[in-house]
């Protein structure tokens, strides 16, 4: 089955500057449920990969995360799809980690995790960051214009230095309509 990776805060949830630090902060993105079940029911393996500086920062702990992402996966399930993982980085920014995206740590956690090659996979993201780790790695960049979406957008029109090719991104306006067109494109 072909391998989907989804940023979380911003993708799949409301991102926020102050970090959604429990289950009554986390709030799916209208439609982002819907189109996880989809995927995964139409043969997508789907893995998140968020980076989640909060932990190490003390804005929550593991069981709030861990309580976060059980509803995730409860959501989807009972939609009928499933979420093969999901991968995160607890470390600070500077910290020299190679799990921090843009770095590619977690990307290769889902392949030795999930035994599925991430090159030519879609990476889903909100972010630069995103972008970063998914050029770098060899997967298809998605940028959806939800959370840091809009911003990115604008950061990347014409050339930039830190990604290759902004104009074969691909963007759309949120993860339901991106899911919508992987769908659409691909032969599974």
């Amino acid at each position: 089955m072909p391998l989907l990776i989804l940023d979380r805060d911003g993708v799949i949830n409301e991102d926020s500057d102050t970090y959604v630090r429990n289950l009554e902060q986390w709030l799916p993105i209208p439609g982002s449920i819907e189109a996880i079940a989809k995927l995964s029911l139409a043969g997508f393996t789907i893995a998140v990969a968020t980076n989640q500086s909060g932990l190490a920062r003390g804005y929550f702990s593991l069981d709030d995360m861990t309580e976060i992402h059980r509803e995730l996966n409860r959501l989807v399930e009972e939609r009928g799809g499933k979420i093969a993982g999901v991968f995160y980085c607890p470390h600070l920014p500077g910290s020299g980690c190679n799990c921090r995206k843009p770095a590619t740590g977690l990307l290769q956690a889902i392949e030795r995790d999930l035994n599925v090659s991430a090159a030519g996979a879609y990476f889903v993201g909100d972010s630069l960051k995103d972008l970063q780790a998914a050029q770098r790695y060899g997967c298809l960049p998605v940028l959806v214009e939800t959370g840091k979406g809009r911003q990115t957008l604008a950061s990347i029109r014409g050339p930039h230095p830190e990604i290759n090719g902004p104009e074969n991104i691909s963007v759309y306006a949120d993860l339901a309509a991106a899911g919508d067109a992987i769908l659409a494109t691909s032969t599974l």
